[in-house]
């Protein structure tokens, strides 16, 4: 099931388009270690394309159609030791899913910003077992200028605000 974005507008697209093309010039974008050496050098385009004509389902599909992931990856066991293991069957999702609304997010602080408003928390994707923190989060209020610096220092991790809270949560916001 896809996102729901309250403000996927052509304002709301062009600065996520700025803020992609930012990190890529500035060497912040996220890489996933889940990618491929194709999908290292493809994704960044893609994610963009996303941005500008698509959504993060057509991201999705992109990565996993071209191929751009390992097909396993090293992790470790709970003694302490290595071993491989398959990449989860879903890994395009989480990454399609978690970077496109990381930039819709910073994209909506942007804009919420220039008419000094702020952003609130809603359920954007529904999920089968919703986590009791995300649950928790949904319709609080923040001030983009704080969530906006958070997204930004905060590449491939979970954020200081613990928003969008963590992969799957099918947490975004929109302009209150």
């Amino acid at each position: 099931m896809a996102f729901s974005f309250k403000n996927l507008d052509a304002a709301t697209r062009a600065e996520m388009r700025k803020e992609i093309q930012s990190d890529i010039d500035s060497k912040k974008i996220y890489i996933s270690p889940r990618l491929n050496s194709t999908g290292v050098t493809k994704y960044p385009e893609l994610l963009i394309e996303s941005a500008e004509n698509y959504d993060e389902v057509w991201l999705a599909k992109q990565i996993k159609s071209l191929n751009l992931l390992n097909l396993t990856e090293i992790k470790k066991t709970p003694k302490g030791g290595m071993t491989t293991a398959s990449i989860p069957v879903i890994a395009n999702e989480t990454l399609a899913e978690g970077e496109f609304n990381r930039y819709y997010a910073r994209a909506l602080c942007l804009i919420a910003s220039s008419i000094s408003g702020t952003v609130k928390v809603y359920r954007a994707k529904q999920v089968l077992n919703a986590r009791s923190e995300s649950e928790q989060r949904i319709g609080q209020t923040f001030d983009p200028n704080l969530l906006l610096n958070d997204l930004r220092n905060s590449i491939g991790v979970d954020t200081a605000l613990k928003l969008p809270s963590g992969p799957n949560s099918g947490l975004s916001i929109y302009l209150d």
